[in-house]
């Protein structure tokens, strides 16, 4: 396990009762750096979404523990968020809450013999390696190695 993984792995394990309790759950976690700074995101979420005093209700008692258990060696910012409308599906758990509903598929390179790289369609089903959508005339599967990125589509 990288220590970015290790990081998350533990801040999630630090945070999950703190969001039980208060009957949010996390959607994900993720320690990444950009420029010079190191960021602590936790995503939130909960039914019928998670508001502003939520964010800092969990960012608050979030921020005290991580203070006490001291397990991130850098000095980093914490962020406490909603994952958002059009959430980036990361997780099968985020898969499987997604099935039936619009996604935006973007791969790495243009899909078996077309010049297209981006989708868009229902998301029907998803194993350990592919994930298969279906617009309004076709059903395509992809390899999730071939998969970029994979969110919820936004329809405005």
């Amino acid at each position: 396990m990288s220590k970015r993984e290790s990081y998350e792995a533990k801040a999630e394990e630090l945070l999950a009762p703190i969001v039980e309790k208060m009957g949010i759950e996390i959607y994900d976690v993720e320690y990444v750096k950009e420029g010079s700074e190191y960021y602590l995101r936790a995503y939130i979420d909960k039914e019928g979404g998670v508001n502003i005093n939520d964010c800092e209700a969990v960012s608050r008692a979030f921020s005290d523990v991580l203070d006490e258990a001291d397990p991130i060696e850098e000095a980093y910012v914490l962020e406490v968020s909603s994952p958002g409308l059009g959430r980036t599906l990361k997780k099968d758990r985020h898969l499987q809450k997604s099935i039936g509903q619009d996604v935006e598929v973007k791969l790495f390179k243009p899909f078996e013999g077309t010049k297209c790289k981006e989708f868009e369609g229902e998301l029907i089903r998803f194993d350990e390696k592919t994930i298969t959508i279906r617009d309004d005339k076709t059903e395509r599967t992809f390899e999730r190695s071939t998969v970029a990125l994979i969110r919820l589509a936004l329809d405005f």
